[in-house]
């Protein structure tokens, strides 16, 4: 019995290039946006957009199923990590607010490994560099009619309308620590657009000094930081890349151990480097964060107070609140937000996560000439990095973007693959 046009038309509409690639963007865009749909159309709107999503990826990857190359599909970093927070609804303190946050971590980890299945790492760099290129241009605009236009603060999507003082900006993301991050991502994202001749040159030059205006507007210390890092590990790629083959594990073993030094270096003189950025205030808020939050520590030290994402109105996190006389969405780093919701292990697990996509990622950039695997590398850098001080990590479009890097770079460097090749005696 064969099928009815109509069917196989449906069929091969789903199938199809330009449907991933419509669907990538979207998914990318609406995980980088959630704070801005939230606002406008609440979390109904954003669940039923989700929900959507979901359905037309799935029936994307079944209409592909045979193109889809499905050994080795997730790292087993993942699924372990994923698999802990959901284990953990078995002794959180709320196990409904568990359950549905673990499904939320869940449903933006699918649309993730839907990216990083469908799109190769150039096609992803163009679609990430898209969607920021977008947000970045209307926060922005956002931000003038509220600072100079009107002259007046738009509440609904949080925006303090201050450009017109040079700052701090929020734009569509409710903070300006998260718009440093997506700007940094962005502008990471331009570089890599440009090198590959993605763009022409005008266009990645405008879209580089857009997101360059975001970060300094944005005011945020974290996204100074983490930039900065991923220009000095740009800088160390590009100097292993010149190393011969044969020698560079030596100059690897030493750039970890210069990684180490420069870290002790930097917490021996973080009060030093809090000043010179002018970011006591901001460190005073995360040290009372992390100081309360050690007191409830030592009650669940090694299974945690179950998973839960950005904190709920529910014990423990309103105490914390109470406490430090302020609210807060996460422990201001998704580390101490790890260690905290799954304890010891789940931090455990979620550095090795972390861990290793970034040696997999870096392995990849240094060994292999093309531009385009810049851009996993450096992704993770910017991630691992802000997680120190913020969550972002564990949240929506900063957890999307980990699963992306994390899913690319082990299917382009697979221990399992490695076992594969090797000779059976």
């Amino acid at each position: 019995m064969t099928d009815s046009p109509v069917l196989t038309q449906l069929r091969e509409f789903a199938g199809s290039a330009r449907f991933a690639q419509a669907l990538s963007v979207t998914a990318i865009g609406t995980a980088f946006a959630t704070h801005l749909i939230r606002s406008l159309i609440g979390w109904p709107g954003l669940l039923a957009m989700l929900g959507v999503l979901l359905v037309l990826c799935a029936l994307s990857l079944v209409a592909r199923w045979r193109a889809v190359e499905w050994y080795g599909i997730l790292p087993l970093t993942i699924l372990v990590f994923v698999g802990w927070c959901a284990a953990s609804v078995l002794w959180s303190t709320t196990p409904l607010v568990s359950l549905v946050r673990v499904i939320y971590l869940v449903l933006f980890a699918v649309l993730g490994i839907y990216v990083a299945l469908m799109r190769d790492t150039i096609q992803i760099v163009r679609a990430f560099g898209g969607v920021t290129r977008v947000l970045l241009g209307v926060s922005l605009f956002i931000e003038v009619v509220s600072g100079i236009l009107i002259d007046t603060p738009i509440a609904l999507i949080g925006v303090q309308g201050d450009i017109a003082l040079l700052g701090p900006i929020q734009g569509i993301f409710g903070s300006r620590n998260l718009l440093g991050f997506i700007a940094v991502i962005g502008l990471l994202t331009f570089v890599v657009e440009w090198r590959t001749h993605i763009l022409t040159r005008g266009r990645s030059i405008a879209s580089i000094v857009l997101a360059a205006v975001c970060i300094v507007l944005s005011g945020s210390p974290t996204a100074w930081i983490a930039l900065a890092v991923a220009l000095v590990a740009l800088a160390a790629i590009y100097g292993l890349r010149r190393v011969a083959p044969a020698t560079r594990w030596r100059w690897q073993i030493g750039l970890l151990a210069t990684a180490v030094a420069v870290l002790v270096t930097t917490w021996l003189f973080r009060l030093r480097i809090i000043e010179l950025l002018d970011a006591r205030a901001e460190f005073d808020v995360r040290l009372d964060v992390w100081r309360e939050a050690s007191r409830y520590l030592a009650l669940n030290p090694l299974q945690g107070w179950g998973w839960v994402g950005a904190w709920p109105d529910a014990r423990p996190y309103v105490w914390i609140e109470a406490a430090t006389g302020r609210a807060q969405s996460s422990a201001l780093s998704a580390y101490v937000d790890v260690y905290f919701q799954v304890g010891v292990i789940g931090v455990l697990l979620f550095a090795g996560l972390i861990g290793v996509a970034l040696v997999r990622a870096w392995l990849l950039a240094t060994g292999r000439r093309s531009v385009v695997y810049l851009w996993p590398a450096l992704m993770l850098v910017i991630i691992t990095v802000t997680s120190f001080a913020e969550s972002f990590a564990l949240l929506e479009g900063g957890w999307m973007l980990l699963v992306v890097c994390a899913v690319k770079s082990a299917r382009d460097m697979s221990w399992r693959d490695a076992m594969a090749t090797l000779p059976r005696g």
